[in-house]
């Protein structure tokens, strides 16, 4: 008899959702986790302990950009102590990995204690202790990407890892990719003192959204100081001269340009952690990308073994990851796991908010569909205005003539909240007719929601 019947490589938002499911279906489950917290690089060195800082960050912005519009006085006092800041963002951060401990003992789930590999079909090793399973599931997560003359120390030319911890507010601060990572620990300086410079290889910022948000988002960021260079193929970045030297070539015209930082950000993207896992060994493929390569149902080329999160093909996003874990431990107990990969939202969490669902403009013009589209903005919604963010919109994507929503997009107050309204709304294949006949409470910047699904039709009321 197995010692489990399931083992879950990986403590992350996807490894520790899976296990708690398939202890709560009735699963004999082990999880291993070679970090001395759970949670993976999503709540230690990721997710939970950015968006304290941008909290954090924006809240002092807010002391020195709005408070004496609001007749709260004295904001230009507030002041940055770094220790302190620090301090608040690990105490967010060990809470979480905490309580997910906590859920590991309320549901029996094993903690294997180091870094797992799969050494024979049904079997994990963790040190020198082999541990038998009638399944395996794979949620080893990602890592940061190297780039070719870049070479991270974390000190002074940093991963997201790195920007995290800084003991001091760098007076210049260059940001290599302008993705969600670059652009949020980017805005989290720039907001603190730091000159934010970001080099971006493509045409854009966060490539891949709609291409009138991220147009909005450039110049929104522009104006809180942020600088953009576009096109730009960064080529090294090493001490020199005064701080970082940092050589780009614009692709334009290939010429070589240069400057100089403080501290050098590399967000460039993230890998696959495939290795050490023994995947070879035992036959897993991979795709040509280096993730593992799975089915619908998440199972690899190995029966037993299974996938999930950033390590397979996909949105390298939490939620993704913890949809997939629910899902295949329901597959593994016998009922019939889903995750609609057409409702995964995304968000960038800067100041305006940037949240997206679905299709965009792009994509649907790529696949010749037809589509209407209702907008409205936020400097219509009297909850926003009272904010001072009124600068944003809501956009919604609906087929031409079923009028079924086919996307959302929306730059402004609480985005990340209010995407989730239209995700359930496409979940069940509503109409936007079906979001605009909804009642929402007023004042809220949810009625922006329900404007621009009325723009879908009729008309927006407040526009």
């Amino acid at each position: 008899m197995a010692d489990y019947d399931v083992i879950v490589i990986g403590a992350g938002p996807g490894g520790y959702v899976c296990a708690i499911r398939c202890a709560q279906l009735g699963l004999r489950t082990a999880c291993v986790e070679g970090r001395e917290t759970l949670g993976g690089t999503c709540l230690n060195i990721g997710c939970i302990p950015s968006k304290a800082l941008l909290h954090a960050s924006e809240l002092y912005h807010e002391s020195h950009d709005t408070f004496e519009k609001m007749g709260l006085l004295g904001g230009e006092a507030v002041k940055v102590d770094v220790p302190k800041m620090q301090a608040y963002k690990q105490s967010t951060v060990e809470s979480n990995t905490k309580g997910i401990e906590f859920l590991f003992k309320k549901n029996k789930i094993d903690w294997l204690k180091g870094w797992g590999k799969i050494t024979a079909p049904g079997e994990v090793t963790v040190g020198d202790t082999a541990h038998k399973a009638g399944n395996i599931v794979i949620a080893s997560g990602s890592e940061v990407t190297p780039l070719r003359g870049v070479s991270i120390d974390e000190k002074k030319i940093v991963s997201s890892t790195g920007a995290l911890d800084l003991p001091d507010i760098p007076k210049r601060l260059a940001v290599i990719g302008a993705g969600v990572i670059g652009l949020e620990l980017g805005s989290v300086y720039a907001r603190l003192g730091s000159q934010v410079t970001v080099l971006e290889f493509l045409d854009q910022i966060t490539p891949g959204n709609d291409l009138e948000i991220c147009k909005a988002l450039q110049k929104q960021l522009s104006k809180q100081g942020l600088t953009f260079v576009l096109g730009a193929a960064v080529q090294s970045a090493e001490p020199g001269g005064d701080g970082i030297h940092v050589t780009y070539k614009l692709r334009k015209d290939d010429s070589e340009v240069s400057l100089d930082a403080d501290v050098v950000l590399v967000a460039t993207g993230r890998r696959p952690t495939v290795e050490g896992l023994g995947l070879d060994t035992v036959g897993v493929k991979l795709t040509e990308r280096g993730q593992v390569k799975v089915d619908d149902h998440w199972k690899t080329s190995v029966p037993g073994i299974w996938a999930i999160g950033d390590v397979t093909p996909g949105p390298m996003l939490a939620h993704k990851a913890e949809d997939e874990g629910m899902a295949v431990a329901e597959t593994i107990a016998g009922q019939h796991g889903h995750v609609n990969y057409g409702v995964i939202p995304g968000v960038i969490y800067t100041s305006p908010e940037v949240a997206s669902v679905g299709e965009t403009e792009e994509t649907l013009k790529a696949k010749s569909r037809a589509y209407k589209v209702g907008k409205f903005p936020f400097q219509g919604n009297a909850r926003a205005k009272s904010y001072f963010m009124g600068e944003g919109f809501v956009k919604i994507l609906a087929d031409a003539e079923t009028d079924r929503v086919l996307g959302a997009h929306i730059i402004g107050p609480q985005a990340g909240e209010l995407i989730a309204e239209v995700c359930v709304a496409m979940e069940f294949g509503a109409a936007a007719e079906d979001i605009a006949r909804t009642c929402h409470a007023h004042p809220t910047c949810s009625e922006a929601v329900r404007e621009a699904a009325l723009a879908c039709g009729d008309g927006a009321i407040h526009a």
